[in-house]
């Protein structure tokens, strides 16, 4: 008797069938044995798009940063570009983004610091529009097609002591400096009428200065700079309010100058000067008899302490007829804003250059004799 029910469904896979449906987990049968297929899971479809969006801003953007890299259309009619002096990368980035050099100021940068380009030297460069990175690198790396030159001047220097300076710089001459200095065509908005002396109306500064910079151009840029300042300070309504014009202002601040070596002691002197001037009083300042007879550092004789002139404040009431000097900002701001007090005397205290400050005679008598013990005067 045979062991096999004849009312028995025969199987419904082959042997390769059900392997197959271990190897392809997709297909499935329902309740009647039919196959159906398995619809895929909403994660899986989901980040199947992610991934495909990705890619194509991906893609999208390696092209966006490649055209910025190298713009099409070939490079484009020459620009100047001035490069100051200091410039980071950055801000290099963006003179070239702002002049049409570069597509993308972000790009150059992050571009240049990958391909270990800079720092670059001050100057002027020529550059094409819309060139590719690596060639405004290359003009970069090239150097500067002009180049500048520092002009330092102290605080402190005469009209002739900065036209020397001027005068070191090849192709300059001091002589013209001083010619047009002394000339006319440029003027100061503090100088008075019918004066063509520019004397402490140049302001102490560095200078960037470049092969077009002539006599004539550094001359007005040191002009422009004293203005700038003393607006700056507002010395025109600080003057009017001391009693005094601005030029006269601008006079105090140069003997300032020459007179205070301590910081502090600034504001000390020039409510010195005031009071003296204020009483009518000599103002007794060395350093203006100095500077007329062109001694700076050299002892004074007597016969040149005594000898009358406009500029010998030991002799003559009043301020002298110019500045003795071109002050700095320190100087200026202490001439418009003298410290509160009643000194009408100072003597030299130490070797640093403190000052003793007196109101009465008596205490500038033994401020005098301390001096002397310690061989200051």
């Amino acid at each position: 008797m045979s062991d096999v029910d004849p009312n028995a469904h025969p199987p419904t896979h082959s042997r390769s069938d059900a392997h197959l449906g271990l190897e392809n987990a997709s297909v499935l049968e329902d309740a009647n044995g039919r196959r159906r297929q398995r619809r895929p899971r909403p994660w899986l479809r989901i980040l199947l798009a992610v991934v495909g969006v990705g890619l194509v801003i991906v893609l999208l953007a390696g092209w966006w940063v490649y055209r910025k890299i190298d713009p099409p259309g070939g490079p484009g009619a020459q620009v100047t570009v001035d490069v100051p002096k200091g410039s980071s990368t950055a801000r290099i980035a963006d003179l070239l983004d702002a002049a049409g050099v570069v597509a993308d100021a972000r790009v150059f940068r992050i571009y240049s610091k990958i391909d270990g380009g800079g720092p670059w030297q001050a100057g002027t460069y020529v550059f094409r529009k819309n060139s590719a990175v690596d060639d405004a690198i290359a003009v970069l790396d090239a150097g500067p097609q002009i180049s500048y030159t520092r002009l330092t001047i102290p605080e402190g220097y005469t009209l002739e002591q900065i036209a020397e300076r001027v005068g070191r710089i090849p192709g300059r001459s001091a002589q013209k400096f001083l010619e047009l200095a002394n000339g006319g065509a440029v003027r100061s908005s503090v100088e008075p009428a019918g004066s063509n002396n520019l004397e402490g109306l140049l302001y102490p500064d560095t200078y960037q200065l470049d092969e077009h910079d002539d006599e004539a151009r550094i001359l007005q840029r040191m002009v422009q700079a004293m203005d700038q300042k003393l607006v700056e300070l507002g010395v025109p309504d600080k003057a009017k309010a001391l009693g005094v014009t601005p030029y006269q202002l601008v006079t105090i601040a140069s003997m300032i100058e020459r007179e205070a070596r301590v910081p502090d002691e600034r504001p000390k002197v020039a409510r010195v000067v005031y009071n003296r001037l204020e009483r009518g009083m000599r103002l007794g300042i060395d350093a203006t008899t100095r500077y007329e007879l062109k001694k700076p550092t050299a002892p004074l004789r007597k016969s040149e302490l005594e000898r009358d002139s406009p500029y010998n404040t030991r002799t003559r009431a009043g301020l002298p007829p110019t500045p003795i000097s071109n002050p700095g900002a320190a100087s200026l701001d202490a001439a418009a804003n003298p410290a509160d007090g009643t000194w009408i005397y100072y003597v030299i205290a130490d070797a640093e250059g403190h000052h003793t400050f007196a109101t009465t005679d008596a205490e500038f008598q033994r401020a005098k004799r301390a001096a002397q013990q310690k061989g200051l005067l």
